[in-house]
């Protein structure tokens, strides 16, 4: 390209993408999206304004990676949309800038008379400032800019190369025992502004021409590919990289890496004429076992573009990988991806697909804000996981998915307080909601619906920016075309009725079984008590009622029986026999739990447990129902009998997907009545009787993967339980451990043993995993006494090893002990009822001393005060806590407002205890006469 015709050319872009960026800006630019309500960025950033806007980047970069620098010139063609005296642009702190180099031209053609341009005029500078505490640089021009004209802004700049995560960084690795260096670019969300000059937003998509120099040997991978390569005329030992002009492209997927990785040496299921061009990059002692990702990327591509129905967005697609990558997510710049060298060689396709999806939704077609990017990484994990399934037919996945990120939703939008202080949870959450709710919507509105829409919706908006609303109008649009959707419905009220609560909602079918109707209404679903969230009674959603009935057991017919449309009540008719059940939200359609009458689950219990009835049920559905049935019994709102009667089907189960969620309600109703000696040890039998056939039975098969994963919970859990064979093999492998010489050395028993031991184990046996914390060495890993010490604290169940730490650590003062280990303790200790009584019996009896020993360690002593008295859940352990809340009233300092709230948590979970305990133990008490027990195999 000779040089008098760049700014001609450079012009002529400028022009053509000032049309499509007015264009994008006029369409409501401060439109709200229905998701900033759920979305409580994570991104503090400064918006810029928008009277001038870019329309292409000439960006030169010079790195020197010995020195760890980089310098350059960007030289950024932008229009003037308003009229203004100044131009904002993002650039980070740590960037110097050469402000009395920085250059403004204003150009006189215009659109019609692009091929006349004249010869641009210097916009005289009046000053140049940085605002305080935001990323952003000020010029302050002393004429106002023109409306309409196109401005060049030249700026020169240089800045450090870092060694972590964001921005341009450096990083080193080691290939056939030689250490190599390379540098890499991260600059998702709002890094480009710390390597450059820039207008730092998702919204502003615009081409690039780029140069880039680096050392000799090396190579560097860009966004698009090498045009031609010169000798740098300030070094000798660089070289210059002149790279195609880019597509129109938000600042965040630019990106680039120059290393010396090696091109790895293609399959023959990929061929050299491949569209895009894959190529895969990697040092060389890996090539090996990377050499697969050819065929996983160009399969994850194909799938790609049979679902979107068009084409890579580009025509090369090249794939690095590098050990110990920082960023904690791969770089999916668009063109380039960098990995985590682990993630590559893992099995499987999800990881590989989830980046790769980016590539269209991120990159081709990007959220105009970041407020918007929640949905983006839904669609684009949903479409991933559909990627995946597709191409190894669900095997990477085994069944768990979606069910093992929906429960885990259950659980956290049941609590009171949703993710408490932790916003990271919550933006990753938010996006697994999300991710839910186009599945729900993936079979309501059918297959082909849904996939039409969602082509709609990027064919509308290539190369550019779109809002959460413009995904839900293409599929309102598609809906009502199919006539999946009632024309006065939009899946956007559908969406912004589960996108912008933190909850789930309960359903609970009462069936009227003289007429065969039922009523149907929702509320909240809370399942931690109290249920006191405010304004609880107005929370609404659209919920499809899908429901399957036993005279037809059709589990493809995934169209709603009926919505419910943000109605708390409704009615359903022409419902089966009254000796027949129903299922609502089979297979988990929908996220929820649903509730029925207790004759309903009496009909599904009596079902399940033939063997036809578990063999026409299916098993997430078996799941949920299993799932559904004990949660609503620990959140108060189903007779903890009739969950105990859909458990009865168990014991001929033997799918791991079923019995997963199993482990999770032993535990969860074991800790709640542990402190009840009775009930807990009834019930500790009838996880032993449900748990040994079925432990004993896998142990006996040929393993495959889910099978050891479920042997090793059952095992974990039989352990706890005291299982003699178990607790006999824990034993014998910690005793080598004790008759080595050197015990502080290592520790050569596996994590698996050493909890068995403490428990059931001898005081002897637990005093040598003491001292082994004691003479911990500084040069092994800090993690490993960590475990030690909470296996220590938590394991046993005798309080005189409990005393003994306690008075080791709290009352002795041991140095061998930091404050941070005492707070690990005292954490452990609240986790079961021989623990915290424990703990609260030590405080009681040395309280005056504890107290001037934390006089100055108040986080200690308010820790304390929670572990010790937060976790009882019956009467007894109320009026132990009362009473010493009475005889020490005013002496609690920092954690008074503590124990006032243990006591007020007590009493809601000595109403639950009241009201269950009774129930449980009746139930229990009548399976137990009806078996032989497998106690002989336990321990006393």
């Amino acid at each position: 390209m000779g040089s008098n015709l760049i700014p001609l050319i450079l012009l002529i872009i400028g022009v053509s993408t000032m049309i499509t960026t007015t264009n994008c800006w006029s369409e409501s630019r401060f439109r709200r999206s229905i998701d900033l309500t759920a979305t409580n960025s994570l991104i503090p950033d400064a918006r810029l304004p928008t009277d001038v806007v870019p329309n292409n980047y000439t960006l030169d970069l010079r790195t020197n990676l010995d020195e760890s620098t980089f310098k350059g010139h960007v030289k950024i063609f932008a229009t003037c949309l308003k009229s203004t005296n100044q131009i904002q642009l993002h650039a980070h702190d740590d960037l110097t800038i050469a402000e009395n180099e920085i250059v403004v031209r204003e150009h006189k053609s215009t659109q019609e008379k692009k091929e006349n341009a004249v010869q641009p005029t210097d916009v005289k500078i009046r000053r140049i400032d940085k605002l305080f505490k935001k990323p952003i640089l000020v010029i302050y021009l002393q004429e106002v800019l023109e409306v309409g004209l196109i401005y060049e802004i030249d700026v020169s700049f240089s800045g450090r190369i870092g060694n972590e995560e964001g921005g341009i960084f450096s990083g080193k690795y080691t290939d056939n025992k030689v250490e190599k260096k390379y540098i890499a670019t991260s600059f998702r969300p709002h890094n480009a502004r710390s390597v450059f000059p820039c207008f730092d937003e998702p919204s502003y998509k615009v081409p690039f021409i780029f140069t880039l120099s680096r050392p000799k040997q090396f190579h560097t991978l860009f966004n698009t590919p090498v045009e031609k390569s010169t000798a740098d005329k300030e070094s000798t030992e660089y070289m210059v990289d002149h790279f195609a002009v880019t597509p129109a492209m938000s600042t965040f997927t630019f990106g680039f890496v120059i290393s010396e990785l090696k091109l790895v040496s293609r399959t023959s299921a990929v061929g050299d004429n491949q569209k895009p061009q894959i190529k895969v990059w990697a040092r060389d002692e890996v090539h090996e076992n990377l050499a697969v990702v050819y065929d996983k990327v160009a399969k994850i591509v194909k799938s790609m573009e049979n679902y979107w129905g068009l084409d890579f967005p580009l025509s090369k697609l090249d794939i690095v990988a590098i050990p110990a990558f920082p960023p904690v997510k791969s770089a999916d710049n668009w063109g380039l991806i960098v990995f985590k060298e682990s993630e590559l060689q893992a099995q499987g396709y999800k990881t590989i697909a989830q980046e790769i999806s980016y590539q269209w939704l991120g990159s081709w077609v990007t959220p105009f804000w970041w407020s918007d990017a929640h949905i983006n990484k839904a669609i684009a994990g949903f479409l991933s996981t559909l990627a995946a399934i597709e191409i190894d037919h669900g095997k990477e996945f085994d069944g768990k998915w979606p069910m093992t990120e929906l429960y885990m939703l259950y659980y956290e939008f049941s609590k009171r307080y949703p993710h408490s202080r932790i916003t990271g949870m919550k933006q990753e959450n938010i996006c697994s909601k999300t991710e839910l709710v186009l599945r729900m919507l993936n079979y309501t509105l059918g297959y082909d619906t849904f996939k039409r829409g969602m082509q709609k919706f990027i064919t509308d908006r290539e190369y550019k920016t779109f809002y959460s609303e413009d995904v839900w109008e293409a599929l309102t649009k598609q809906a009502h075309l199919d006539d999946k959707l009632c024309e006065t419905a939009s899946i956007a009220d559908i969406a912004e009725s589960w996108i912008t609560k933190n909850r789930f909602p309960v359903v609970r079918v009462e069936r009227h079984y003289e007429n065969k109707s039922a009523t149907v209404t929702q509320r909240v679903y809370l399942r931690e008590r109290p249920h006191d969230v405010p304004e609880r009674d107005k929370m609404l959603w659209w919920i499809p009622l899908v429901l399957i009935g036993e005279d037809n057991l059709d589990f493809d017919n995934t169209k709603p029986f009926k919505w419910m449309k943000k109605t708390k009540e409704l009615t359903l008719n022409d419902l089966p026999a009254a000796d027949k059940f129903i299922i609502v939200n089979p297979e988990e359609i929908g996220p929820f739990p649903v509730n029925y009458d207790e004759k309903n689950w009496n009909l599904l219990s009596a079902f399940l447990q033939t063997e036809e009835g578990r063999s026409k049920i299916p098993v997430y559905t078996r799941a949920k129902l299993l799932h559904d049935a004990w949660n609503l019994a620990y959140a108060g709102d189903l007779n903890f009998a009739t969950a105990f009667n859909m458990t009865l089907f168990i014991k001929d189960e033997r799918n791991h997907l079923v019995w997963n969620g199993v482990f999770t309600f032993i535990d969860h109703i074991g800790r709640h009545i542990d402190m009840s000696v009775d009930v807990h040890r009834k019930f500790e039998i009838y996880v032993r009787n449900l748990l040994t056939p079925f432990y004993e039975e896998l142990t006996a098969e040929n393993n495959e993967n889910w099978k050891t994963d479920l042997i090793s919970l059952a095992k974990a859990f039989l352990c706890r339980a005291g299982y003699k064979p178990c607790i006999e093999e824990a034993q014998k492998v910690y005793k080598k451990w004790m008759d080595s010489e050197d015990p502080d050395l290592g520790n050569p028993v596996a994590n698996q043993y050493i909890c068995p031991v403490f428990k059931w184990g001898t005081q002897e046996e637990w005093e040598f995993g003491l001292q082994r914390i004691i003479n911990f060495p500084e040069s092994r890993q800090e993690s490993e006494r960590t475990y030690l010490l909470k296996s220590l604290a938590g394991c046993p169940i005798q309080s005189e090893k409990i005393y003994k730490l306690l008075n080791l650590t709290v009352l002795e003062n041991n140095g061998n002990f930091t404050d941070k280990d005492i707070t690990t303790i005292f954490r452990m200790l609240s986790g079961a009822s021989s623990g915290y009584t424990t703990l609260f019996h030590f405080l009681q009896n040395n309280f005056d001393t504890i107290k001037v020993r934390f006089e100055n360690r108040e986080n200690l002593w308010d820790i304390l005060i929670s572990a010790s008295t937060g976790a009882f859940t019956t009467q007894e352990g109320y009026d132990m806590v009362s009473q010493l809340y009475v005889r020490r009233h005013g002496e609690f300092g920092t954690a008074e407002h503590i124990i006032e709230k243990s006591l007020k948590n007590i009493k809601e979970e000595t109403k639950w205890s009241d009201e269950n305990l009774p129930v449980i133990e009746k139930w229990l008490d009548n399976y137990l006469k009806n078996i032989n027990t497998v106690d002989e195999k336990f321990m006393e």
